[in-house]
Order: C-alpha cells, then structure tokens, then sequence
C-alpha cells in the first residue's frame, strides 16, 4: 500500500510491474474519492498509465492515451487491486490498449485506450466550442471537502478546485427557476503539480455534477465514460465547464471541457450517468 499520507496523483496511480509484463499492482486510494467510492477520472487515470506502459513496451513509441472509453462495471473497493493490460494493436499512427481493474478475482472498471501522438502547440483549422466563460480563480469559490449533507469529497483535499460564483451547487437555496444545468470554473492540483496529458484524463470527471444546478440529488454515478486528450497542456489553471445535456428517465448525458492557461481546448469528455431528484426518493 502507498504511504496514506502522500496525496500526489503520481503515488495514487502508480503500477507496479509483475513478472507477467500485461499485469500490475496497484492500489485504489483512499483519498481520490467522493463519498467514500473511487472518482471515475481517477480510475480512468490509473488504468491509462498502466495501459501507456504496455502501449510503450518493447520499444513502441512515446505515445499517450489521445482517447478513451471506459465502463465502470462496479465501484471498486479502496486497496489492493490488479491491472490487466493487452496490446489490441500497435500501428504507424496509433495504437490500442485494453485494460481493465480487478479485485478479488472480479472485473471492476474495463477501458479500451488509444494512444497516439499528441502536439504540444495544437492548431485548429475549425472550433464549434463555446467559448470558455468564468472569473479569474481568484473571484471564484474553492470548493470544501465536506459539503452540505457532510459527505466527504476526498478529491477536494488533493484539488484547488474554485467554482464560478453564479454555478455553485451547494448552497442553502432551491434553484432558481430557469437554471442551466452547468458548472464552470478552474481546477488545478494543490501540491502544485502541473497537468499533463495522463493527469487530465482525471480532469475530465473532477468536477461536481452540473445537474444539482437543477436540484439533483449528490447521486450520480457514471455508467461509461469517453475522453478525448487533445494536446499537451500548458501549465498553470485548468478552465473546466461541465454541462448537462439531456436529463430524463433517471439518466443524464454530461460533457466536460477543459482548457489550459493559453485558453486552448485540451481535453473533452462525454458520459452517461444514473441520477436522482428529490420528489423521486420515496
């Protein structure tokens, strides 16, 4: 088990190598979680790194996960778990790794990744993305690890995660009539480790759910997961905007952008998740 006092991202996503060059230990930490379960960008993470280094293995390229989808089966347990990794295909432009989470004999969490060559100054011939719209950090609202309801947010302690005011979801009043289920804001790591391609693949899911906006309950687990990596990322602040799409029938499509501190698009991510409403709990 990695020492429970070190929060870094690179400690809590480490693999350890096997004599069985597609298998490594890892461990589920505690503290990359919300409520008590493991975040689903942090899970993304973990088994991205494991996948790159069978990505790389046997002098493959220097590549990094560019895309992913990723199905969490069951939340895993926090502790000891197993990484299975197998190399689908190695091409001239990209390749794919499946890998997949196990504890006690069970699969967990199953992500098939591609990686590929990512640029480090991006150009954009066409952008439909609208544009990234929020305070500087330092008029935005950090978000606490204990939230209303006292459920801990464990991510919170290794993120300075700051919220635009006008889309903070706890608070004591109801949504307003009309709200738009979206949050915006600025995230960043708070031992000051600066983001990478493999760190944002945990970005894209470091956010709160954009529909308790609109009253949802803190129940919103993801069912599968997409995730697009788009370019190195310049340091400093990440922008993120999490948005609900369609809300019906007890699930909801979410879509996460995240831009660096150049104000580039440098990750995106789509997925489907269960929720809840108030009035539905009976």
């Amino acid at each position: 088990m990695p020492d429970p006092g070190d929060l870094s991202f690179d400690t809590a996503t480490a693999e350890r190598p096997t004599p069985d060059p597609g298998l490594f230990e890892a461990d589920v930490h505690e503290h990359w979680t919300v409520g008590g379960k493991p975040n689903g960008g942090y899970l993304l993470a973990l088994l991205g790194r494991a996948a790159r280094v069978t990505g790389r293995a046997g002098g493959g390229p220097d590549w990094e996960v560019v895309s992913s989808a990723i199905t969490y089966l069951r939340p895993p347990d926090i502790g000891p778990a197993t990484v299975r990794t197998t190399l689908l295909r190695q091409g001239r432009s990209a390749s794919q790794v499946r890998a997949v989470l196990v504890q006690d004999g069970h699969d967990q969490v199953d992500a098939v990744f591609v990686l590929g060559e990512l640029p480090v100054e991006p150009t954009a011939r066409y952008d439909g993305t609208a544009p990234f719209d929020a305070p500087p950090p330092e008029q935005c609202v950090r978000l606490a690890p204990r939230i209303p309801g006292g459920v801990y947010v464990g991510i919170m302690d290794v993120l300075d995660l700051r919220l635009s005011p006008d889309t903070l979801p706890f608070t004591d009043s109801p949504p307003p009539e009309g709200a738009r289920a979206e949050l915006r804001g600025w995230s960043r790591f708070a031992d000051g480790r600066e983001p990478d391609p493999l760190s944002l693949l945990f970005s894209v899911d470091a956010i709160p759910p954009a529909t308790l906006m609109i009253g949802s309950t803190g129940w919103v687990p993801t069912l599968q997961m997409s995730a697009y990596v788009r370019a190195h990322p310049a340091p400093g602040w990440l922008g993120i905007r999490m948005s609900a799409n369609l809300v019906g029938d007890g699930m909801v499509d979410e879509t996460c952008v995240v831009w660096d501190s150049r104000s580039r698009v440098v990750a995106q991510s789509t997925q489907l998740a269960r929720l809840r409403f108030p009035d539905e709990l009976g």
